[in-house]
């Protein structure tokens, strides 16, 4: 346990963080003990003294970090851009989301629609229903969750569409992913990471943050739904 490198991750990077973390360890970059939350849950966690030596949140996030002197400025790098998706249970219709009118007949006409509370895809989506003058009667029926994937809510038949950043659409079993809600209705979250100023091992999380934002990772972070 003391060689591994403490990671806290956004819940949009699990798949990739998974996937590579193999991959780190086997290039003698030592072992990740990673740990996935909402980037608000992980915020409330940091400041309430929890530590690590790397984390990985909306840009948004580690610059407060960074502002706070809580991460090392100079060690942040961007890694990936992540729009939101809607997915389906395996084999349902795939109802038409292309347009802002498709998108909001589609989701009028579902019975009804996961997403997730302190998520940034939440939070996005709640805002877009405002949006389009359909809170009430979505709200009325939806399927909110407090943090994790909303696509597991398709798979046990609560929710006829979930929606949520794509990575993390396509980290659930048995659904299918329709595509992003239409790019015009939301502005992507960007990922990054950072060294936190009090991690004790500075060189493991610099080598760490190097190797994940390098060129070999981007065809892993592609297949994961996110956009190096």
């Amino acid at each position: 346990m003391d060689n591994a490198i403490r990671v806290l991750s956004t819940l949009a990077l699990r798949g990739a963080v998974h996937g590579l973390a193999g991959r780190h360890e086997v290039a003698g970059g030592g072992r990740i003990d990673a740990d996935f939350a909402p980037t608000l849950a992980l915020l409330d966690r940091l400041r309430g003294g929890e530590g690590a030596d790397v984390v990985i949140l909306t840009r948004e996030g580690l610059s407060e970090l960074a502002g706070a002197g809580c991460v090392v400025t100079d060690s942040c790098v961007d890694l990936a851009r992540s729009y939101v998706g809607v997915a389906v249970r395996a084999g349902a219709a795939h109802p038409d989301i292309a347009t802002e009118a498709a998108l909001r007949a589609a989701l009028l006409g579902a019975r009804s629609v996961a997403y997730s509370r302190i998520g940034a895809s939440g939070i996005l989506f709640a805002q877009l229903i405002e949006q389009l003058g359909i809170a009430a009667e979505i709200n009325a029926r939806a399927v909110i969750i407090p943090s994790g994937f909303t696509a597991e809510r398709l798979v046990g038949g609560e929710a006829d569409l979930a929606v949520q950043q794509i990575s993390e659409l396509k980290q659930v079993s048995g659904v299918e992913v329709i595509g992003p809600i239409p790019h015009e209705l939301q502005t992507p979250a960007v990922f990054s990471a950072g060294r936190m100023a009090a991690s004790q091992k500075a060189d493991q999380a610099d080598r760490l943050l190097h190797y994940l934002a390098s060129p070999e990772v981007a065809p892993v972070l592609r297949g994961c739904g996110l956009k190096p």
